[in-house]
Formats: structure tokens, sequence, C-alpha cells
């Protein structure tokens, strides 16, 4: 799990690294941490959604399979592509062509990072013939996502992040000291807060942002993508840290890959689906 400071490195890499366009944006709410109860459980309720995730495994691996479009799928902070197997062992039996990013734990954007990850994707992208890559991303691989997208719009196809903070305040987290420590950077000086403010900018390209109110490591107002023609955000029941191995999230992630080329439209939550998916997702 990662803080929502990891916004402002993310922006700061985009705007240094591969200059991508960046909007100004006004002044993001300032939400408060997720209750302590909330963190606090997170390691027992992602436990449970990896026992449901594990049961519900031969029907996922039946969903309307894929066409082997490239997938390349980014950790959290502090993860790695274990933390990722899972999710990405289904993709890959609905027969998209899937891959992780190779790089060892995610320990913030460091230029090896930044770097591995650029060359990973750019690999991606020219192996399967230029074919646009989906990128997903949990937490702050859900960032490195976005500010791919915004330096290489032509070559995504589709951003979709899993809890990631784009948005509100990078303090409010319960390990958002623990983000310091381990990257140095300090996340409270003026020039990161604008760097923050910029990254709520959506992506060129089409993005669903998926969240859970149960969030205990940051703000799911945080995770929310503002309202536009190309973008829909999709609320869960669980937790930040279940979010990789959520069968629901999973059938989310299945319904958005099945979409044609140039057919993007938000997820239907009609019917019975708005049991599982409680909200239209938009935060007003």
């Amino acid at each position: 799990a990662d803080a929502g400071a990891d916004a402002h490195a993310v922006r700061g890499w985009c705007r240094q690294r591969v200059g991508g366009r960046l909007v100004r944006m006004t002044t993001q709410p300032q939400f408060r941490n997720p209750p302590v109860l909330t963190f606090a459980t997170e390691p027992a309720r992602a436990t449970g959604e990896m026992m449901a995730f594990t049961a519900l495994t031969p029907l996922l691996t039946r969903l309307p399979t894929g066409d082997g479009r490239p997938v390349m799928v980014l950790p959290g902070f502090t993860a790695s592509d274990q933390s990722t197997a899972s999710l990405r062992y289904v993709l890959a039996r609905l027969d998209y062509s899937v891959h992780g990013w190779h790089l060892g734990q995610n320990l913030g954007p460091s230029q090896r990072i930044v770097d591995g990850m650029i060359n990973r994707f750019e690999d991606i992208y020219h192996r399967h013939g230029e074919q646009p890559v989906t990128l997903i991303g949990w937490s702050l691989g859900g960032l490195y996502s976005r500010a791919l997208a915004a330096r290489f719009p032509e070559k995504v196809r589709h951003v979709i992040t899993l809890g990631s903070p784009f948005t509100g305040n990078p303090l409010a987290s319960p390990v958002a000291k623990l983000y310091e420590r381990v990257t140095g950077n300090r996340i409270s000086t003026k020039r990161m807060q604008f760097e923050l403010a910029e990254s709520g900018t959506p992506p060129p390209v089409p993005s669903t942002a998926i969240y859970t109110r149960g969030d205990g490591v940051v703000p799911w107002e945080n995770c929310v993508e503002p309202e536009s023609p190309t973008t829909d955000n999709i609320e869960v029941h669980g937790s930040h840290c279940g979010l990789g191995i959520n069968a629901a999230v999973l059938y989310a992630i299945a319904d958005r890959l099945a979409q044609p080329e140039g057919a993007w439209k938000p997820f239907d939550r009609t019917l019975l689906r708005s049991a599982i998916y409680p909200s239209s997702g938009h935060l007003h």
C-alpha cells in the first residue's frame, strides 16, 4: 500500500522526465486520513478478499475473452510483480497478453524506476506491433500509468487505476511518513503541493478509476476521477490492500478490457450489478 504523497512525485517526474503538458488545477479538497480502525483491519479484510478470489477464480476465468492485446500491470508502493500475480493470471487466462513491470520492489519514482518503466513500456508496445497498451496500476502504479499516458497518449489504449490517490492531501494517509523515509521526498513543500494539484488532470485517453470507501490507506475521495466524457469511476466493497485480488475488481477490469477499440463507454451498473457496485462513482 502507498501514501497519497505518491502523486506529487509522479507529476514531478512527468514534468521533468517526460515533458507531458500539465494543466494547472484549482486547489484540491483536503480530505482527512482514513479511520484508524479501517487502517488496522486492512490485512484481515484483504485476506478475506483473497479467499473469495480463490474460490471464484474458476468463474472469473470464464468471463468474455480478449483478443491478445497487450496489458501492462504496475504494482503499488513497496510491492512487486508478485502482488499482481493473481490479477495477471486471470487476465492471461482471458487471452490478453499480460506483462508485469519486471523492476522489482516499487520504492518510488527513482531514476532507475523511471527509466526502466519507460523502457519496459516501449518494449511491450513494439513487441506487439505498435499496438496501444492498456495500463493497469495499483495505487502508486496507477499514478505511473497516468503519467505514461500523459507522455505517450498514442501508445496507450486505456488507463485503469486501483485505489490510486491522484488528488487531495498527500499527508492524508497513515503511511505518508513511511513514503518520506523510503523515497527521501518531503511532501509538504509548495512545489510538491503544486504538482499534486496538477495530478488530478485526467489522462488524454479513456480512464477508469476503481476505488473503495473501505480504503484504510488513502482517503477514497482522493482516488476518484473528475467527471468527463472519457472518465469513469467504479466503486467496490473491499480494502486497499485487497483491490488486486478482489473478485468484483477483476470482473470490472474484464468488462472494461472487453470493449471494442474506439467504442469506450462507462461501466453499466444497472440490474444485479447495482448490488455489487454501489454508486454511480462520480463525486459531486
